[in-house]
């Protein structure tokens, strides 16, 4: 089972059990990650699970869809290493993947 490490904003970090499949955003809503809202569920729609993939794992997480690229947008301080948690699936690729949550969310 993938371990993904949140790191929240005061630097306070959580490593939890991932279930391949499952999306990032899913797995920090059932280890009650603080820092990921996801209002819209998972669809997409909003940009309340915006998380920061760590340099080491941009390669491996991949790039944005352009959907994704536009709700970032909504997203509070976007940078370049800004995704949308729901849009992360979770294999055994992406074990020991550290994500950071932004000080809030949109």
């Amino acid at each position: 089972m993938p371990k993904i490490t949140f790191i929240d904003f005061s630097g306070t970090a959580r490593t939890v059990d991932a279930e391949n499949g499952a999306t990032v955003m899913e797995t920090a809503l059932r280890n009650n990650i603080p820092g990921i809202e996801a209002e819209c569920g998972g669809a997409c729609a909003c940009a309340t699970c915006h998380v920061y993939v760590e340099e080491a794992w941009r390669e491996k997480v991949g790039e944005p869809s352009p959907m994704e690229e536009d709700m970032l947008d909504f997203g509070y301080d976007v940078r370049p290493n800004s995704r949308l948690s729901c849009q992360i699936k979770v294999s055994d690729v992406l074990d020991g993947l550290v994500v950071r949550t932004p000080e809030k969310q949109a």
